[in-house]
C-alpha cells in the first residue's frame, strides 16, 4: 500500500496528520520527537507559537527511503 499517492506534492502536515492512526508512520509521539532529536526523522518548522509542521517533501522521503 502506497501511503505517497495519499500525500500532496507540496505543503505542510501537522503531527496528526503524519503519525497512526491518521497518518502513515507508526510511531508514537516520543518516539517521533526522539527520532527528530537525533536526526532520524526530518527536522519541523514553526509556523507560529504553537503550530509545528513538517514539509511533505520530507514525510514523502522518509516513507520511501526509511528512517536513518
Amino acid at each position: 500500500m502506497s501511503y505517497t499517492a495519499d500525500l500532496t506534492e507540496t505543503g505542510f502536515l501537522r503531527l496528526k496528520s503524519i503519525l497512526a492512526p491518521y497518518g502513515p508512520i507508526p510511531v508514537s509521539k516520543s518516539t517521533w520527537w526522539a527520532g527528530v532529536k537525533d536526526g532520524r526523522f526530518p527536522k519541523p518548522m514553526k509556523l507560529g507559537a504553537r503550530v509545528t509542521v513538517w514539509r511533505v517533501e520530507d514525510i514523502r522521503e522518509l516513507i520511501e527511503t526509511g528512517a536513518a
